[in-house]
């Protein structure tokens, strides 16, 4: 059997009645239709105000919860205020209830008794961020090139900041920073301010850095965007318990004293690649032809900067031919310089180059096997 009650509570249309001839209709029909409105609008604020409340409830909820399970801050006192907020959820509970009440009780009208047929809502969600676990190193590694690339400048920015309302606004401001690839490039950034002995620049950046990787973090432990979690982390550090900003303090000390050991270990690295670099260059004679290059005089420099044998051979003529003797042997001995055989003599005696008359002369000219600009 059909039923047909829900249909008996119905207030009629504005217009739908008849007035008294002195009463100006149009007017009171405006005025019935917008004071219908007004109630419908303060149901809606009702219902909006309830669910903001909830919100903030849960939001509550779950941090008390989380504080009494870390242990963080004295047992009876969370305890304490675990129970009033429970009781303020059973309390919205009855609200719920009783505007439900209030809302089945409205009766239908014009503007609520049809319905669109065809509508759609379109939410502005935020997607969440791809997975990369599945990406290799050489794609991770290419990636955050790419990122550094576009937002170098933000990272940079941010790192600089001071206060947590300020990185807060900034963050929100530039969601698309919330993630790995900002936090791994402080940490670099961090170890070279380290290696450049900028001591306390490092510690405000690995700070900054910590900040970022804690809302990383709870947005893995809520399991949600980490961009959703930027304002509930800067509310929480600025309103923590002694023993969670301890904890956050702890965190960032422990973080600086990872950065100056890496830092230490890349500084190591750098001078044992350095060394063996530099013996790879050395010449036959044992010598590198770097250090020879940076003792020659100024006009041997030029000549090999301009690769101009021409002018090496005059310049070399004109030198005194103790001082060519030193420069040149030390050039064959490591490497800058590979001679002619048929033409340029090194006399082991005495440790002079043969060359003509005045022992500094060529008929050819020299094999330069180096270039001095580049002679990694």
């Amino acid at each position: 059997m059909v039923d047909y009650s829900k249909w008996t509570n119905i207030e009629i249309s504005d217009d739908e009645d008849d007035t008294h001839p002195n009463i100006d209709t149009p007017s009171l029909f405006r005025w019935r239709h917008q004071a219908r409105l007004e109630r419908m609008a303060e149901l809606e604020h009702e219902k909006d105000e309830l669910t903001k409340a909830k919100q903030s409830y849960q939001a509550r909820l779950v941090d008390v919860k989380e504080r009494l399970k870390n242990k963080e801050g004295k047992e009876n006192e969370l305890e304490k205020e675990l129970e009033k907020i429970e009781k303020e959820g059973k309390d919205l509970d009855c609200r719920e209830e009783e505007l439900l009440k209030k809302e089945k009780k409205t009766p239908w009208n014009v503007d609520t008794i049809s319905k669109a047929g065809f509508e759609k809502t379109m939410f502005n969600k935020q997607q969440a961020r791809k997975n990369d676990d599945n990406l290799t190193e050489e794609e991770r590694e290419e990636r955050l090139k790419r990122f550094v690339k576009e937002n170098e400048k933000l990272c940079k920015e941010y790192g600089m900041l001071r206060k947590y309302e300020d990185s807060k606004r900034f963050l929100q401001n530039h969601l698309d920073l919330v993630c790995d690839d900002t936090a791994n490039y402080l940490v670099i950034w961090s170890i070279n301010l380290e290696m450049e002995e900028k001591h306390d620049l490092m510690a405000h950046v690995a700070h900054q850095c910590i900040c970022l990787q804690y809302i990383l973090e709870l947005g893995k432990q809520l399991d949600v965007d980490p961009r959703a979690c930027v304002g509930s982390f800067f509310s929480k550090i600025q309103n923590c318990m002694p023993e969670y900003r301890l904890q956050f303090e702890n965190e960032i000390e422990a973080f600086k004293e990872r950065i100056k050991k890496r830092a230490e270990e890349k500084i190591e690295e750098a001078i044992v690649e350095s060394e063996a670099e530099r013996k790879s260059r050395l010449g036959p004679g044992g010598l590198d032809p770097v250090e020879v290059f940076d003792e020659l005089p100024d006009e041997l420099k030029k000549c090999f900067e301009t690769r101009d044998t021409e002018l090496l051979q005059k310049t070399i003529a004109s030198m005194d031919v103790d001082v060519a003797t030193y420069h040149m042997k030390r050039c064959v001995d490591s490497g800058l310089w590979v001679p002619n055989a048929a033409e340029c003599l090194l006399n082991e005696d005495t440790d002079e180059i043969k060359l003509g008359s005045k022992n500094i002369e060529t008929e050819e000219s020299p094999n330069l096997e180096s270039n001095p600009n580049n002679l990694d």
